[in-house]
């Protein structure tokens, strides 16, 4: 009781839980642990975060491509381009890049001294506009890690000074320990950390972390729960809402009066409050999605359609008593050990149109300095070919957009492009076939977020465990990309 890390509000809301279970302290310890959280901070307006989550671990190296000539070179010639800068393997042609050039204010340098540039993949001409106009940013190598680690460190064997994340390279693992800094089977998240910390300042706390994905670790909280919707709105229960069952109106009314009366017995009890509040809370998006849609036109393919309906519950955030909110959205099929030159483009093509088309709404909205979009992938892959994909890595580059990003700019430190295992500078951010080695943690991505949406220095490790090891050299616990 003595350590000061056990005395954060969050720990004081499990203890609270914890004591609950003896049956009568229940109201009071509830009553406690929602005070302790109303203080973490004052909404007073709206802000939203949304997490962009692609399914498979995207290839980093031809999304974020070097571009300028030593540094394409390496990359074409690791990954089997043909001569002259043509595309061959899975190395995409110089020429093709020209258009998605990124025009950074400041060129980004990497640890050799040299200044490199970077184009996005020739599908994502939308985040070009957005990073060129400054509305997006680039936060380069950046993956979990529990503290700083050199290669030498990670290929050493003393795991009690410097461990590893558990599990790399593990689709199911990597994306747990993305979202919860956890591996698989984690029940919190750190989106959800952050949601109970806004609980208070909604009016309406059931959407303060809304998915519209299914089911995902990122937006649990220790008391947020996540409320999840399609693309087409909320998710009825038929029986209740319904005009008639069976052809019936007597029958409905029925049904709905038989799931939502006070029961005696307390687990039947229970179970018809939730249910009356999963029917209120289908009533109030309802209501919220009735108010007239942004006009800005989104694609039909699922990510679009998903990220469409962000923005329509965004609109509708003052029918839901939202002033603080969590959302996550996601799109699969990134693991191209296979046909990475073939599927590719048209992923991307949709992680651009789509991210483009929300911010573009937000603008249309007068909230796009409210909100703030960012991807997330289990892990980035190898700059080595497999042949005619790449195989499983760690450090990502990715993306950030919205109005209060500082953009037009690289964040982070520029890994050097090689599959060498010299002591060279250059060879010191990998380790082995062009896997990077993190220079960003994870930890550092989301407080940089967190910070924009309102925690406090003090509250971020109950939020994100690690990050107490971070804040030294090289290593800031604010990234700087936000406003």
């Amino acid at each position: 009781m003595m350590n000061h890390q056990f005395h954060t509000r969050r720990a004081f809301l499990k203890r609270s839980g914890q004591l609950a279970l003896s049956g009568t302290a229940l109201p009071l310890a509830l009553n406690l642990a929602a005070m302790g959280e109303a203080a973490a901070f004052d909404a007073t307006d709206y802000k939203a975060l949304v997490c962009v989550f692609l399914y498979g671990g995207n290839d980093y190296a031809n999304t974020v491509v070097t571009y300028d000539d030593p540094s394409y070179n390496l990359y074409s010639s690791i990954r089997g381009g043909g001569a002259g800068q043509t595309a061959g393997g899975i190395a995409l042609a110089k020429a093709d890049l020209a258009a998605t050039l990124l025009t950074p204010t400041t060129a980004p340098i990497d640890v050799t001294g040299a200044t490199r540039q970077y184009a996005l993949h020739p599908a994502m001409s939308g985040l070009t506009r957005l990073f060129n106009a400054g509305h997006a940013a680039v936060q380069l190598n950046v993956g979990p890690l529990v503290l700083p680690l050199t290669r030498a460190q990670y290929s050493g064997t003393n795991r009690t000074l410097y461990p590893l994340p558990p599990q790399l390279f593990s689709h199911n693992d990597q994306q747990s320990i993305w979202q919860s800094s956890s591996p698989e089977g984690s029940t919190v998240g750190w989106g959800g950390n952050i949601g109970d910390l806004a609980l208070s300042g909604n009016s309406n706390a059931t959407f303060t972390c809304m998915s519209v994905t299914g089911n995902a670790v990122f937006l649990s909280g220790d008391a947020a729960l996540q409320y999840q919707v399609s693309t087409s709105g909320a998710i009825r229960i038929t029986p209740a809402t319904a005009a008639t069952v069976y052809g019936s109106s007597a029958v409905s009314a029925a049904m709905s009066s038989l799931i939502q009366q006070t029961r005696s017995h307390k687990l039947e009890n229970e179970y018809n409050r939730v249910t009356r509040r999963a029917i209120s809370a289908e009533t109030t998006v309802t209501a919220a999605l009735a108010l007239p849609a942004p006009t800005t036109a989104f694609g039909t393919d699922g990510l679009a359609q998903q990220l469409r309906m962000v923005a329509r519950l965004i609109k509708g955030q003052s029918v839901l008593g939202a002033k603080r909110q969590v959302f996550l959205v996601s799109m699969g099929g990134f693991d191209l050990h296979d046909n990475l030159i073939a599927q590719q483009p048209t992923l991307l093509g949709q992680v651009s149109a789509a991210m483009t088309a929300f911010y573009d709404a937000t603008v249309e909205m007068g909230v796009a300095n409210k909100v703030t979009a960012f991807t997330a992938s289990d892990f980035g892959r190898t700059l080595a070919s497999n042949g005619d994909g790449s195989d499983h890595g760690w450090g990502s580059h990715h993306l950030v957009a919205g109005g209060a990003v500082k953009g037009q700019a690289f964040y982070g430190s520029a890994p050097p492009v090689s599959v060498s295992n010299t002591a060279a500078p250059q060879d010191q951010w990998h380790v082995g076939q062009g896997r990077l080695l993190p220079s960003t943690s994870v930890d550092q991505y989301a407080a940089t977020l967190a910070k924009w949406f309102g925690v406090a220095d003090s509250e971020l490790s109950g939020i994100l465990p690690n990050i107490g090891h971070f804040g030294g050299a090289g290593y800031p616990v604010n990234l700087g990309f936000m406003l």
